[in-house]
């Protein structure tokens, strides 16, 4: 077996092979530190242009929610729209903070890709991108 080959294999086995399609992450930027057990919440806009509840989860220990929805999720094209409970979160951290929620509405173009939603907060400001 090649080097390059061998590496591949590591790269494999270490690589989480159930990732959901859509996933996020929190970073505290006024501390810089991970934003764990956020509760987050994915909606699909529908039609009617109502959104629906697709799934709900929380962010881990390093800020991250590689579980937003299950890794055989059939990704569509449309709009959708990531929650992230920032009230709670500060409250637990006995501070206040001036948006109790941070919504993203995002919109699918290529179900085929990965998409990656980070959010970086403080207590009273927020900022997002399109991850990798």
């Amino acid at each position: 077996m090649s080097a390059s080959s061998r590496l591949a294999a590591v790269k494999q086995h270490l690589t989480p092979m159930s990732k959901s399609p859509i996933t996020c992450h929190v970073l505290v930027a006024s501390v810089g530190k991970p934003g764990e057990h956020v509760r987050v919440k994915i909606e699909k806009e529908g039609a009617a242009g109502a959104f629906s509840v697709l799934s709900t989860a929380e962010t881990n220990d390093d800020g991250r929610c590689p579980n937003l929805l299950p890794s055989d999720y059939k990704v569509e094209k449309g709009v959708y729209r990531v929650t992230f409970e920032t009230k709670e979160f500060f409250a637990r951290k006995g501070e206040k903070c001036f948006y109790p929620y941070v919504q993203i509405v995002f919109e699918i173009e290529h179900p085929e890709q990965h998409y990656h939603i980070p959010l970086l907060i403080s207590p009273y400001s927020y900022t997002t991108y399109r991850g990798s």
